[in-house]
């Protein structure tokens, strides 16, 4: 019942804000459009369409809000009037009361806020769909005044958001029922995925952890500042980190003021995002410009600011290699290569013929290659891409929305710094890079002595678990689990060695046809 009752109230605001024009006007029903001008009570249309949309996905909740921010940096597929006002879905969501912020902190702390920090200043400086930001001063363990940014978290937020996902889980029901698509596209299981990263965003303590692990990730890398977490400040409902001084990315004019290079930022943007992916597998999964800022400090002048670290994606190695792998061959225009890996990973039905997959992918892909950014509709090679997936059958996989999520966002914030930047070429260098950093020697040497305590504690035991197998014979219904680990640890092994000996050999023979040209040279 509650589920229906919610789902009242999304077709009531939807009418109240007048979105019909919006929604209903893409169907051939002109008696829908009639249908909901009588049913609508208190309907006003005197705000522009960009206003009502906003303020209805506020009314909606934080789910429908943090669509409209991802809508927001999609400039592409949005009037300039409707990207406009989803843009102060990002950092101006209405605030809470500071008394409650206040009051979730002393609760949290069990001692009154004064008594808590050394300064907390009651007017927020931020509100989102989650949370609200204050500023404050604390005093570390070293007695070191430090200002900080305080993050509170908004009250009532579980009951909303379990409503909504309720919703959409019953939604993705009716779709995979009444779909020819719908078991393809897995709409429960990409649900699943939003419930898990929703309910994770809840906990601030799990967001620190997040933002400390990113922030030991970056360390090296001198392309973004992480801010620090100060561990005896921060609870489930309380984070409290090092307060970070920037301008928002989508202030463009004031960075070229500042002198900042942004074709180098977009560039650096781009690097930052793949190694993020590529390298690290832990990726910043909610980069809309309100929650991304450059320094404009003489030691970090030109660097990315991260915020926000309440949602973040994570892949396996499989995940990496199998993308890696993708984006290489598209890079390279190898679309066999690309059908192949499809069928390789079960993406499509292992009966597809390569070369129409090839050819399919080819004639989507093609047309953009060599083309600026902003020649791109990536909302278009989507819609195609889309199609030739319905034809081929293509399961979506529901662990990689974030990082398709992700990617909507780059590209939308790639557009707004620098319109002429080149995703693709960009891209190149680094991802050939991170593909021989895995199937070099220096991989090979890395995987043999990471595995080489393992191998050290098995290989002992070997006469004795081959004897054990040998006496039960053949017959023998279950081999020993201990035998079918140290028999698939072998079997690894020999390939390490024959990966190292191959990899000696070859070496030895390129550096002996080397000589041999400096004495045919020399002489």
């Amino acid at each position: 019942m509650s589920r229906l009752l919610r789902g009242a109230y999304i077709v009531w605001v939807v009418l109240r804000y007048g979105l019909d024009e919006l929604v209903l006007s893409s169907f051939d029903k002109p008696w829908l459009l009639r249908l909901a001008r009588i049913v609508s009570v208190g309907r006003n249309l005197e705000a522009p369409r960009g206003q009502r949309l906003r303020e209805a996905l506020e009314r909606l909740g934080p789910i429908f809000v943090k669509f409209g921010q991802v809508l927001s940096t999609r400039r592409d597929l949005l009037p300039a009037d409707l990207a406009d006002e989803l843009a102060r879905l990002q950092d101006r969501v209405p605030p809470f009361d500071s008394s409650v912020a206040v009051a979730t902190i002393e609760r949290a702390f069990r001692r009154p806020v004064d008594e808590v920090f050394v300064r907390f200043e009651r007017e927020p400086v931020a509100s989102a769909s989650i949370a609200q930001v204050h500023f404050g001063l604390i005093r570390d363990r070293d007695g070191q005044e430090r200002e900080v940014a305080v993050k509170v978290l908004r009250p009532g937020m579980l009951p909303v958001i379990d409503k909504d996902l309720g919703l959409m889980r019953m939604m993705a029901g009716w779709v995979e029922g009444l779909s020819a698509d719908g078991k393809r596209l897995k709409p429960r299981e990409v649900v699943a995925e939003f419930d898990k990263y929703l309910h994770d965003e809840l906990d601030l303590v799990r967001e620190a952890s997040n933002a400390a692990q990113l922030r030991r990730n970056m360390a090296g890398l001198d392309l973004v500042l992480i801010p620090e977490i100060f561990w005896d400040f921060c609870h489930p409902e309380v984070m409290v980190m090092e307060r970070m001084h920037g301008v928002p990315i989508n202030q463009v004019d004031r960075l070229r003021e500042a002198g900042v290079d942004i074709p180098k930022l977009a560039r650096d943007g781009v690097t930052l995002f793949f190694t993020q992916v590529f390298r690290d597998g832990f990726f910043h999964a909610d980069m809309h410009p309100g929650n991304i800022q450059v320094s404009l400090a003489g030691d970090s002048f030109g660097r990315y600011i991260s915020l926000d670290f309440g949602i973040v994606g994570t892949l396996t190695e499989f995940d990496k290699e199998y993308l890696a792998q993708n984006f290489t061959a598209f890079f390279r225009r190898d679309y066999k290569r690309v059908a192949e890996l499809h069928i390789e990973s079960g993406w499509v039905p292992p009966e597809t013929r390569v070369d129409e997959l090839e050819a399919a992918i080819r004639s989507v892909c093609e047309p953009y290659f060599d083309r600026p950014l902003k020649e791109i509709s990536l909302g278009m090679v989507l819609m195609r891409l889309f199609q030739t997936s319905r034809r081929f059958q293509v399961e979506i996989q529901p662990q990689l929305v974030l990082l398709q999520k992700t990617l909507l966002n780059i590209e939308g914030l790639g557009r707004q710094l620098d319109p002429e930047l080149d995703l693709w070429s960009t891209a190149k260098p680094f991802l050939e890079k991170w593909m021989l950093d895995q199937i070099g020697p220096k991989r090979l040497f890395q995987q043999l002595r990471d595995e080489f305590p393992r191998y050290a504690q098995l290989l002992p035991e070997m006469p004795r678990l081959l004897a054990t197998y040998l006496q039960r014979g053949a017959g023998a219904r279950a081999p020993d689990k201990a035998l079918e680990l140290l028999l698939a640890e072998q079997r690894r092994t020999n390939r390490l060695l024959q990966a190292l000996i191959y990899g000696g050999v070859g070496f030895l023979l390129g550096l002996l046809a080397f000589q041999w040209l400096i004495r045919v040279r020399l002489f």
